[in-house]
């Protein structure tokens, strides 16, 4: 075969004159094969490789969420931390304003430095020294108010030993007529104190579902004794529950609650008692009889013209964080301010703007 290859083709070269060059020849390749198939591996590798580059950047997106979270949750922390250190400083700040007002003596009024509110004022202000050192202070602002707790009737008045006390039971329900509730709501009220006592559980009754109702711990919870929404929101503003029972500041009381304490007293009359006492603030309890008139009766144990328990409140805010916090101090004879207790409240200033 070879020796017929060269005497056909005298010009082929002698390498290509034997059957492995005639095999090396291109032959025919069958459909789907040959030059197609590389082109098809490249476009599934680069869809794998978009896929991957796709989950790569989702992990990292996720990643880099959570770091973010991380770090705003930690700055929230520090700025909570560092506004509930501050409301602190303005607390004491607050109790040596009534240990220096129980110092001097004399009644408690409105006109004294503790009445006086704090406008929201920027910190810088009470922390630099050097009023050139403002500019590097933090933008936060304070703000706050010493509101004398005996300016209100206190509910702790109204159950005494385990009985309703008829008397206090009387201003209770005077007072739930100048705000305009149904004078049987004081009824249930001083029912629902007296079964809320330790040793009056076991008049509550013998149905089954019927439990005893929680005596409330502050003047919030009066919701805890089954009253309607709209009688505690009308009567809220004009109590307070307190650790014993006090008698009312006749200096600082309001009008309404004036009139509900004291027996054979009107708004009118005491209108004429608050004109009195912005002018002259009374030293005494009978210093107001001209005021109310011959029929007021000014019990010693209902009514006076001194205060033990205060509330003081603070504001801080701090860019887009508020953080309200109310606190009841007890100042006793030994110029002791002491906490009752401190809880933080939703951040409005409805509270302050009354206290204003």
């Amino acid at each position: 075969m070879m020796r017929s290859v060269s005497k056909l083709h005298p010009t082929v070269p002698p390498a290509l004159r034997t059957w492995p060059a005639l095999l090396a020849r291109p032959r025919w390749r069958p459909a789907g094969c040959g030059p197609t198939m590389p082109g098809r591996q490249r476009g599934a590798a680069l869809l794998t490789a978009m896929i991957i580059v796709s989950l790569i950047a989702t992990l990292s997106a996720g990643m880099l969420w959570q770091q973010w979270r991380a770090v705003q949750v930690e700055v929230a922390e520090r700025s909570q931390s560092q506004a509930v250190w501050i409301l602190k400083g303005a607390l004491d700040w607050a109790r040596l304003l009534l240990r220096e007002d129980a110092r001097n003596g004399g009644p408690d009024h409105l006109g004294e430095p503790w009445a006086t509110p704090l406008a929201e004022a920027r910190l810088s202000t009470f922390l630099a020294a050097d009023r050139n050192n403002t500019d590097d202070a933090p933008e936060a602002f304070l703000s706050g108010a010493i509101i004398d707790a005996q300016s209100r009737y206190n509910l702790r008045n109204v159950v005494v030993g385990g009985k309703v006390v008829p008397v206090e039971l009387a201003s209770l329900k005077r007072l739930c007529e100048l705000v305009g509730q149904d004078p049987s709501v004081a009824d249930r009220l001083a029912e629902a104190l007296r079964l809320a006592q330790p040793g009056n559980t076991a008049d509550v009754g013998t149905a089954a579902n019927t439990e005893p109702p929680l005596m409330p711990e502050r003047i919030d919870d009066l919701a805890w004794l089954g009253l309607p929404a709209a009688s505690v929101q009308a009567l809220l503003p004009h109590l307070v529950l307190l650790p014993r029972v006090t008698a009312l500041n006749l200096n600082t009381a309001s009008r309404i609650v004036l009139a509900a304490v004291i027996p054979g007293a009107d708004l009118a009359s005491a209108e004429r008692l608050i004109q009195l006492r912005q002018t002259n603030p009374l030293k005494t309890r009978e210093a107001a009889a001209p005021a109310l008139g011959s029929a007021a009766k000014l019990d010693a144990a209902r009514v006076g013209v001194s205060s033990s328990y205060f509330e003081v409140l603070g504001r801080l805010r701090a860019d887009q964080m508020v953080v309200t916090q109310r606190s009841l101090v007890e100042r006793n004879s030994n110029l002791e301010v002491k906490v009752i207790f401190t809880q933080r409240e939703p951040s409005d200033t409805s509270t302050l703007a009354r206290a204003s």
